[in-house]
Parts: structure tokens; C-alpha cells; sequence
């Protein structure tokens, strides 16, 4: 942990005005094949007709968000990372994400060396593809590869097999990839002890930078939350999913990855950029039908549609369906709990530097009974999550939010 700790304090208290004047940006697409039985995000199935359409839409709301990012002398909003996310990006054609990447640059100042990630399913990539893509500027891809296990695939809705990752890997790596992140899940319906192990070994084997691990979470309006409504799954055993997380965890360190957020583990320098953005409360606008920003003090969202989302962009208007002030108690809130998932913590220092008030002060009483229960450690100026606490962590992020 205290290796990376001086690059955190500095995102925190030397560089943070700078950070604060950029806009980290994520691009939502969301076609997919088939719509996995767990997932509930804005993705759709059988609609692939219409990314041509969905692309120049992008493009216009690029152009949009661009002009509303400017700052007040004109100038470009820079920016440090673009994240295509979904539903499955790698949908697109490498002629396609190539003029969406041009249009980001040309709407913002783009970093020359700023971070490009691409959500990848290992069952739609080629090497002439990867290759295309690498060309185009995506210099980091996230693959979905969720489990090494056949069956557990079947379940999940999957259209790849264990080989396609494999096989997706390897392809990147000959079209030049140098950051691979993969995805995996942990917790699910029919998943042993020996399924999580056997998966993590194949994993581990193909090397990759990064790791996301997730555990599965059932939610509403999905496959899986009718087939537990029936009986047909039922949810994992709560003390099996903390066994899984704590056996990888202890895994990944062994083999040289830092668990630098709660779900996320890297090898030294690959930390995601674009996700910790998010973890460290700095600004992001969201492009795309359903996407999220958070900017300028507000936060705000897209319509969720995608016919509804390139209708009105063709009439050149914004395509936002809410919105809400973040005042500054919120603000205050969202930054503690969000430094908090991360591994090296809340800088107290930093903290009151950015809102001129300790954290003590704001936090009060109200973590009192999980410093007690033993989630929260302080070192120096450090407040972290303790080991147990990782576990825990939504017991002490419930009471950081307002009242």
C-alpha cells in the first residue's frame, strides 16, 4: 500500500485543481448479442442495425458535451481517459471507434498518452480486429471473461467458451496489447471453492495486467432474479462468496497484483485510470444512451433508449433525461466513501485541503460503531478499511452518506 501512496496523495493535493479541470470520458454502447441472464445494464439484443445510426449520434453528442465542457475562454476541456463500456464496445467496426476516438479529439484535449480502454466479450474478436483497434488509438482492453468453467458460462448466458479467452488474449497480445484487464465473477449459482480455484489458475496463466473481480449480485428485472423468485438458483452462500474473495485476493498479492480497490487488482503501473476517477470523486461525462456524468456540480443521465437517444441528437438536441446539484455535504460524503474502496484509503490531509474542514469534524459520530466493530484502521494519515472491513465495506459507506 504505501508504494502507490505518494500518487494518490499527489491526485489528492498538488495536481487536484489541475485533475479537477479535466473530464475523464465514458462512451456507452449498448448492443450485445445476447442479453447475459445476470446483467441489468442499458444493453439490448437484436437491435445491431442501428449502430451506424448510434455512432453518428455519439459523434454529435461528443461535439455537444465538448462545447459544454469549454472553458469560459474557449478553450478545450483536456482529457486524461476515454472508456468505451456496454453492453459490448468490441460490437463496433474499427471504422467506427476510429471516428468516435477522432471526435473526442476533436472536441477535447485529449492526452497524447491518455488512457483508451475498450470492454472487449471474447467471443466477438479477431487479431485483424484487435489489430484495427490498437492502430485506431485503444491502448487498454477489458475482457468479460467471467469464468473458466464451461457450465458455469451456460448459466451465465455467456456466448464464448473457456478457449475464446484464451484465444481473445492471445490475439490482443500479437495485435500489441501491453494492459489486458479480465473480468471475472465469483458467488455464482452452482460455483465451488474448486471452480473459483481452477478458474483463477487459467487465469493467472495467461498474465494479464489487471484483474476485475466481482461477486454476483441479483438484481431486479433480470433472468436470474426470476429463476430465484422460482426457485430454479438460488443466491451464494454468503460465507462461501467471503472465502472466494479472500482466497483470490491472497492469490493475486502472491503473484505481484496489488488490490488496489476493493474489486480490482493490478500489476504495478496498470492500474485502471478511467475507474479511478470515479473512486477519487474527480469529474466524467457519460456519453451514449443511459450514460452517467458528473460535472460542473451536477450529476446527470441520458435517456435510455437508443432509437429515442439518435432521434433527438439528429435534431441536435441533448439527450438528457435527469438531473440533480451535488451541494457540498454530498460532495464531502461521496469523496470519503469513494477514496474508501480503494486500497490506500482516505488521505485525511488531503481531505481537508480539498473542503477546508477535518475530517473529523464532518464525520462526527457517525462512524463510531464500525471503528468499534474493527472495519476502519488509521495509519498516520491514513483511515483505510481493514481487512474485515473490505468485507464489510457497505456497513461504513451507508454511514458517510447524508442524512
Amino acid at each position: 500500500m504505501a508504494s502507490s501512496a505518494p500518487y494518490i496523495y499527489q491526485t489528492y493535493t498538488t495536481s487536484f485543481r489541475e485533475l479537477q479541470e479535466t473530464a475523464s470520458l465514458y462512451l456507452h454502447i449498448p448492443f450485445c448479442h445476447t442479453r447475459c441472464h445476470y446483467c441489468d445494464f442499458n444493453t439490448y439484443a437484436g437491435i445491431l442495425p442501428l449502430r451506424e445510426p448510434y455512432a453518428r449520434a455519439l459523434l454529435t453528442e461528443i461535439e455537444l458535451a465538448g462545447i459544454l465542457a469549454q472553458h469560459t475562454d474557449g478553450k478545450p476541456r483536456r482529457s486524461r481517459t476515454i472508456y468505451f463500456g456496454g453492453g459490448t464496445p468490441s460490437l463496433l467496426t474499427v471504422a467506427q471507434v476510429r471516428r468516435l476516438l477522432n471526435g473526442c479529439s476533436e472536441a477535447f484535449a485529449v492526452d497524447e498518452d491518455a488512457e483508451i480502454t475498450l470492454e472487449a466479450n471474447p467471443g466477438t474478436l479477431s487479431l485483424v480486429q484487435l489489430a484495427g483497434l490498437h492502430a485506431a488509438g485503444v491502448n487498454r482492453l477489458s475482457i468479460g471473461a467471467q469464468s473458466f468453467d464451461a457450465e458455469l458460462l451456460k448459466t451465465l448466458g455467456r456466448i464464448h467458451s473457456p478457449g475464446d479467452i484464451v484465444q481473445a488474449l492471445l490475439n490482443a497480445r500479437a495485435a500489441g496489447f501491453t494492459s489486458i484487464n479480465l473480468d471475472f465473477m465469483f458467488g455464482l449459482p452452482g460455483q465451488a471453492m474448486r471452480h473459483w480455484q481452477e478458474t483463477l489458475d487459467q487465469a493467472l496463466a495467461l498474465h494479464p495486467e489487471h484483474f476485475s473481480l466481482y461477486s454476483l449480485i441479483i438484481e431486479e428485472g433480470t433472468l436470474f432474479y426470476t429463476w430465484t423468485d422460482e426457485g430454479r438458483i438460488a443466491p451464494a452462500d454468503e460465507d462461501l462468496c467471503a472465502d472466494m474473495y479472500e482466497y483470490a485476493d491472497e492469490r493475486l498479492q502472491r503473484e505481484g497484483y496489488e488490490n488496489y480497490e476493493i474489486s480490482n487488482w493490478a500489476l504495478p503501473g496498470h492500474q485502471s485510470r478511467h475507474n479511478l476517477t470515479y473512486w477519487q470523486n474527480l469529474p466524467y461525462l457519460g456519453m451514449g444512451a443511459g450514460a452517467h456524468s458528473c460535472f460542473g456540480g451536477r450529476r446527470f443521465s441520458n435517456i435510455l433508449d437508443p432509437q429515442e437517444y439518435i432521434n433527438l441528437l439528429e435534431k441536435q438536441q441533448r439527450p438528457e433525461a435527469g438531473s440533480e446539484t451535488i451541494d457540498r455535504v454530498q460532495e464531502m460524503s461521496e469523496t470519503a466513501f469513494l477514496a474508501l474502496r480503494t486500497a490506500q484509503g482516505l488521505h485525511l490531509q488531503a481531505f481537508e485541503e480539498r473542503f477546508g474542514e477535518p475530517f473529523a469534524h464532518f464525520a462526527g459520530d457517525r462512524l463510531r460503531t464500525v471503528e468499534e466493530a474493527g472495519l476502519l484502521e488509521q495509519e498516520q494519515d491514513w483511515l483505510r478499511l481493514s481487512k474485515r472491513g473490505r468485507l464489510l465495506g457497505n456497513e461504513v459507506f451507508l454511514r458517510l452518506l447524508p442524512d
